[in-house]
């Protein structure tokens, strides 16, 4: 199998985040909604039924194009592709084939330590269609026109990528991009992005015949469609058989993909300029608004944070972990502690260890209450008065909360996770661990300085962690004379 060469392109369709839909004034979010319930004439393809475009749709658009690194184009059109399904209506899709709103482009990530970029070719805008359901064991479809009209647009790569590593890893970095530069919920199980992943294989640098794999809904599931296709395609060919190309789909039960239809091409769909719908035209100033209205983008994040002293996995686990609390940024968070000086390593320890799996679990709602409650744990901590596991203990606790205590001080001390540093307590207990372990005693006496770890912590162990664990190494040394 080394002898061949895969190659991988993706097409993403995003489902921009409007009210409505692109060209009705449906509702945009099915999520939670009964079939058919949020359609009107014009999704329905009534005779007479006119397009209004959705002005949101070509804000979300400039701002995709910008977080791609491009600009949006100022002038653009949109055309009808035919094709006949019944959750398509119309018997067309109105999509952007000639001129589309966004040519070129790049996605650059890490991977493996090097860097990577994939080129991107186009991204147009275009009406999403419905979506047909085939109930098991039963001898009929049934159609939901709920997503028909759904405002999307298509971001179509080169195929620059030659692994299903890469292709994972594109498909999560593009997620980021468009997730960091709002535009769209991002929610994949309700498939507001779906890739398609078009694989070949080949013995040289010419590009073999592509499958297309469609409606994968998961970065894991990119990656395994993208090493079943490549590990078929190469059997097929050292059994003298063609390639076909193909329509597929991924079963995620079985872990395989699956033929679905022959794939068409251009021609096979008519497209023609739209008669109903006139040029998207926008100009600079547009634009330039749009570039200053951008959040910021992941690799802004990751310079930025990269500065701090975090670690390549803590920034991963943050950045993945943001997008979904836009009430509350981590980001934000570990910024304005570095601002004021304070330790952001234990910060990003606590958020990831203890704040982001409670906040999975939905365990915790004390959002706007966040920089003073972790505050408020770090100087108990700078100042003696929590070891690093009670410090955890204690952020687990006050996040589980309904309401931030007025003093956390007092919250930890009625918790018992306040770590005493009187000498005369810690003494006391020193003495009885000593008295109890004459063993490590003798080994601590001979040199070995594991012993005086064990005996640290029996004394850890003997005051339920709030021995401060320097007092009780001094007192112990001392004591033994070493």
């Amino acid at each position: 199998m080394s002898d061949f060469k895969p190659t991988i392109g993706i097409e993403t369709h995003v489902q921009l985040k409007t009210k409505s839909k692109l060209f009705s004034g449906a509702s945009n979010d099915a999520r939670q909604a009964e079939p058919n319930t949020l359609i009107n004439h014009i999704d329905f393809g009534l005779p007479g039924a006119l397009p209004v475009l959705n002005e949101e749709a070509i804000k979300l658009a400039c701002r995709a194009a910008i977080a791609l690194k491009t600009k949006p184009r100022l002038f653009s059109t949109f055309d009808r592709k035919h094709y006949f399904y019944p959750d398509l209506p119309m018997g067309y899709q109105i999509t952007q084939y000639d001129q589309p709103i966004i040519v070129g482009g790049k996605v650059e990530f890490e991977l493996d330590g090097k860097l990577k970029k994939v080129g991107i070719t186009r991204a147009h805008l275009e009406a999403d269609a419905g979506k047909s359901m085939h109930p098991d064991g039963k001898d009929y479809s049934l159609v939901d026109l709920n997503r028909a009209g759904t405002p999307l647009i298509e971001i179509v790569s080169e195929p620059d990528m030659h692994s299903s590593a890469e292709a994972k890893a594109y498909a999560h970095e593009l997620y980021l991009l468009m997730r960091y530069a709002d535009v769209t919920d991002g929610d994949l199980y309700h498939g507001n992005m779906r890739f398609d992943v078009n694989v070949s294989v080949s013995k040289n640098d010419a590009l073999g015949v592509r499958s297309e794999t469609k409606n994968i809904n998961s970065f894991k599931a990119v990656e395994k469609a993208v090493d079943y296709e490549i590990k078929r395609q190469i059997e097929l060919i050292e059994r003298g058989q063609p390639i076909i190309q193909e329509t597929r789909g991924w079963n995620e039960a079985k872990q395989k993909t699956t033929s679905l239809r022959s794939k068409e091409n251009a021609d096979d769909y008519r497209y023609m300029p739209d008669p109903d719908l006139p040029p998207i035209v926008i100009d600079e100033s547009y634009v330039k608004t749009a570039v200053k209205d951008m959040p910021k983008l992941p690799d802004v994040w990751r310079s930025d944070l990269s500065q701090l002293g975090l670690s390549k996995m803590q920034l991963t686990v943050l950045i993945d972990a943001n997008i979904d609390y836009v009430e509350c940024s981590y980001l934000e968070l570990i910024t304005e502690f570095a601002q004021r000086n304070l330790d952001v390593k234990s910060l990003a320890n606590w958020l990831i260890n203890v704040d982001i799996p409670l906040r999975r679990e939905s365990k915790t709602t004390l959002n706007q209450y966040r920089f003073k409650l972790y505050e408020g744990v770090l100087k108990l901590v700078e100042l003696g008065k929590l070891n690093s596991t009670s410090a955890k203990e204690l952020v687990e606790r006050l996040l589980s909360l309904d309401k931030l205590p007025s003093n956390i001080e007092n919250f930890a001390k009625n918790s018992g996770l306040l770590q005493t540093s009187d000498t005369k307590e810690v003494e006391i207990i020193v003495e009885r661990v000593i008295k109890a372990n004459p063993k490590a005693v003798h080994d601590v006496q001979g040199g070995e300085d594991k012993a005086i770890g064990f005996l640290i912590g029996q004394v850890m162990a003997s005051s339920r962690g709030q021995a401060n664990p320097e007092v009780a190494r001094e007192l112990i040394m001392r004591k033994l004379k070493v």
